[in-house]
């Protein structure tokens, strides 16, 4: 496509980021020279009030820093002072409500699961225990540990608890299995 030929392509310059779209519009055609000098005029009025509010505004901020210095107010604590307002309005929002509910609604439905699958747990463990074939396990698990008593020369009776069955099964073991002393001792 050749210059000068209508297009897709616009051929106008496109104002830029910051740039002021009026400043690119060609009016001093359709102004008078009068009206020209009268926006002039009250440009410069206008750019004289905001350069003397800008330094309103300076001494102003310096103000309340000196006021803040001598109350000891520092830049951290305003920091602290704004994340904690920050915070108590975000609580307050009603997206913030709604989400704490259904987070705690959330928390409760999982702890009566957890409380269910521990019961479940529980029940299945009891069913378990009381089994022919666990009853069988634990019955040659006495009789084991009364023979080890009897070679050992245990005190107590059979039967007991089984995690005492175990223990004393265990203390056995580890007896047996200790060596003895004279027949560690090598002669001169």
């Amino acid at each position: 496509m050749e210059h000068g030929e209508p297009g897709l392509l616009r051929t106008d310059p496109v104002p830029e980021a910051g740039e002021d779209a009026a400043a690119t519009i060609d009016t001093t055609d359709t102004l008078s020279q009068e009206e020209q000098e009268e926006l002039r005029r009250e440009l410069a009025k206008v750019e004289e009030e905001i350069q003397t509010l800008s330094q309103v505004l300076a001494a102003k901020e310096k103000h309340v820093a000196e006021i803040k210095r001598k109350l000891g107010i520092s830049s951290l604590q305003e920091f602290r002072q704004n994340i904690a307002k920050g915070w108590q309005d975000v609580t307050e929002t009603p997206a913030y409500k709604k989400t704490s509910e259904t987070l705690s609604q959330a928390g409760q439905k999982a702890s009566a699961a957890f409380a269910s699958v521990g019961s479940v747990i529980t029940k299945k463990l009891e069913d378990v225990k009381n089994s022919p074939t666990f009853k069988s396990f634990e019955e040659k698990v006495e009789n084991l540990k009364a023979s080890r008593e009897s070679k050992v020369g245990g005190t107590k009776p059979a039967g007991g608890d089984f995690g005492d069955v175990l223990n004393s099964t265990a203390n056995a073991s580890a007896t047996a299995m200790e060596p003895h002393p004279e027949k560690t001792q090598e002669g001169p």
